[in-house]
């Protein structure tokens, strides 16, 4: 039995047919939901007993609630590609959106739980994909994705600590938090390294471009060793001279990697230009953290730059992209689809320029807007194709993404 095969064996809502489709339309939902959210504590309103201060709720609703859910999806849908085995599909995929559910409840409402019980119920979906990731690596003898597997069980442990960290005051800027975020980053150069490429090489091709992306060689891998070092440094010594430079080597060699994948060639299509712009995003967040390690602007507006732009583009784009494929929908992006991406592009530019201006409080609400339009947006345009059956092969040619 073929995963595609065993999706369509599946004979319940459509939704549980495939990893992605349920998380990847939660994590949208949610995304629009968190930053409204948000707003409304910044105005001062507290309408549900969160479990966390404000800021600390603020972060871990984004790095650790959203991104669960991202992630979840991806690997729920790319990981049996990998090894060739089975999907989780039907009630045990239930299963799991429940537990990602479980952990979002509990952040909400949880004001009165015991701090170690709040942890447990949002811990356990990444532990249970570690285990899930862990099974199909050994079970497939898939070695090459062993390095995912360790970034997840960075990412769970980031969680974690990010608890422990809550539990005695501030966590917004622990070691939680940048351990996580450089978790994320660092699958986003690992696998955008593979994807971008990829794509963009399959778009050239069909149009005869005269040059296309070169492949990995040990530069690419220089630059993720490089890519890692500057990481390291940013989660243990944030604000110091060797990170300073550390991330400004990375950005500039994270430019570099990104000029060789051939991205001014695909700008007629937003679901390729798009992966180079998020790529770009992860470049520029290195530049800005070592601006900011010298004091030349604030560390949050740097962190943003990776935060929306790097983590926020990136995850946008491969839902777009991975549910119109795996909806059996053409891979083209329609308009309202690409004003998604430029909201998100907008949304991080203000956020850059709000903490290069600080009085200039407009900035951050244009900034949570246009959040909210991509996400809010996403969900909307998204809906159907992720609650519908796939298309039927003689369909496709007709078809096109809402």
């Amino acid at each position: 039995m073929t995963t595609a095969t065993a999706s369509r064996n599946w004979t319940g809502p459509a939704l549980l047919s495939y990893g992605f489709r349920p998380f990847f339309l939660l994590s949208g939902i949610w995304a629009a939901f968190a930053m409204v959210y948000w707003l409304m504590l910044l105005a001062g309103g507290a309408p549900l007993p969160i479990a966390l201060a404000p800021m600390d709720w603020h972060v871990h609703a984004f790095l650790f609630g959203y991104l669960s859910a991202v992630i979840a999806g991806f690997l729920l849908t790319a990981v049996p590609n990998w090894t060739g085995r089975l999907p989780v599909v039907g009630w045990p995929l239930a299963g799991l959106v429940g537990l990602w559910v479980l952990g979002r409840v509990a952040s909400l409402f949880g004001a009165s739980w015991p701090a170690a019980g709040f942890a447990a119920a949002d811990l356990a979906l990444p532990l249970a994909l570690i285990a899930f990731l862990s099974r199909e690596i050994i079970t497939g003898r898939n070695w090459r994705n062993l390095p995912v597997l360790g970034l997840m069980a960075l990412f769970a442990l980031a969680n974690a600590v990010f608890h422990v960290e809550a539990a005695h005051g501030a966590a917004h800027d622990g070691y939680g938090l940048r351990l996580g975020l450089a978790a994320v980053l660092m699958l986003i150069a690992l696998i955008g390294g593979r994807i971008i490429p990829s794509f963009t090489r399959n778009f050239l091709a069909k149009r005869q471009a005269a040059r296309l992306p070169e492949a990995f060689n040990r530069a690419d891998g220089a630059v993720l060793g490089l890519t890692s070092a500057a990481l390291l440094a940013f989660v243990t010594l944030p604000y110091s001279g060797l990170t300073a430079a550390l991330c400004l080597a990375a950005g500039g060699a994270n430019v570099w990697r990104l000029s060789r994948w051939q991205g001014h060639q695909t700008t007629a299509e937003p679901l390729v230009w798009v992966l180079h712009a998020a790529y770009a995003t992860l470049a520029l967040g290195f530049l800005a953290i070592g601006a900011a390690a010298l004091d030349l602007m604030p560390q949050s507006g740097a962190r943003h730059v990776w935060l929306a732009g790097a983590i926020g583009l990136m995850t946008l784009a491969v839902m777009t992209r991975a549910s119109l494929g795996h909806a059996g929908l053409p891979l083209s992006a329609s308009r309202p689809v690409a004003a998604l991406y430029l909201a998100l592009i907008g949304a991080t530019v203000a956020r850059l320029l709000a903490g290069l201006w600080p009085g200039e409080i407009w900035l951050l609400h244009l900034s949570a807007a246009l959040w909210i339009v991509a996400f809010g947006g996403f969900s909307i345009l998204y809906w159907p194709i992720l609650t519908r059956p796939r298309r039927a092969p003689k369909a496709i040619s007709a078809a096109r993404p809402a």
